[in-house]
């Protein structure tokens, strides 16, 4: 695998694993539109682990607050993890739709559901319902205010994510807008729910590789760049796009996802055409 091809991959996986665009269809259509192979699994296990090392250290302080919150640690007034003590919990409550979707659809989510009429249709769907939620949301909740109905209903949103195309972050903090929640504390749900998820899948595939003899020695270095480049970038894409809510709707996510969405459907289209 070439370095430069790891590189283009590894920063596309960072910028739309954590932006409400859809990494599964940027990471299946940039090799499709530009004629690369498919990776395979031990550079795919490289960019969840980057990202998920990136995730764990972006928000390791956070986890450290709700785990001595869960175990009746007091905490100042204004830390808004801490004072919802069961948040903790509630996270790992949510996490279970999205074990169960995996469970049962991750054959189909890897191969029937990876086509690009579905992927657009999925990035277009999900751009009306950010839409919506970010223009009807009361945005007047934080995380202290998080309750169980809030986690299931963020949690049932995270397991449609399977389906390619749908984007974790987008459906995600989309149900948290719908629930109540200001744009950054919806955001902040989203990724701390994604960290479970992303182990899980990249335990999963480290577990596979095993299986199937380890990493490949001519996938080493594509690897640890992998891992590097996507580490950094999800870093600071997630203190970017935090940062960014503060002041901004989704607006541009959702042309974004729009404007996408009616591309894939077009090159599919004179692709399939030209082939025939």
């Amino acid at each position: 695998m070439p370095l430069e091809q790891a590189l283009v991959l590894a920063v596309v996986q960072s910028l739309t694993e954590f932006l409400p665009i859809s990494s599964t269809a940027h990471l299946a259509l940039v090799p499709w539109l530009l004629g690369w192979r498919d990776p395979g699994l031990s550079f795919d296990i490289a960019l969840h682990f980057g990202t998920l090392v990136a995730l764990i250290g972006y928000f390791f302080r956070d986890w450290l607050r709700m785990l001595r919150a869960a175990f009746g640690a007091r905490s100042s007034p204004d830390d808004e993890l801490g004072s919802n003590r069961p948040l903790l919990w509630l996270l790992a409550l949510a996490t279970v739709p999205a074990a169960l979707a995996g469970y049962l659809f991750q054959a189909q989510a890897e191969t029937a559901w990876r086509s690009p009429y579905l992927m657009a249709g999925m990035l277009i769907a999900i751009a009306g319902l950010m839409y919506v939620a970010d223009r009807t949301g009361a945005r007047n909740r934080g995380l202290a205010t998080v309750s169980l109905a809030d986690s299931l209903w963020v949690g049932c949103a995270q397991a449609v994510a399977i389906i390619p195309g749908t984007s974790r972050s987008g459906i995600t903090i989309s149900a948290g807008l719908l629930r109540g929640l200001d744009r950054p504390a919806a955001a902040r749900f989203s990724f701390l729910l994604s960290t479970p998820a992303l182990a899980g899948a990249a335990l999963k595939a480290a577990w596979d590789l095993k299986r199937a003899g380890g990493i490949p020695p001519e996938m080493q270095l594509p690897f640890a760049v992998g891992v590097l480049v996507s580490a950094l970038t999800a870093w600071a894409v997630v203190a970017f796009f935090l940062r960014f809510l503060r002041t901004h709707t989704l607006r541009f996510f959702v042309y974004y996802r729009l404007f996408f969405g009616i591309i894939v459907i077009a090159l599919a289209i004179f692709l399939r055409r030209v082939a025939a």
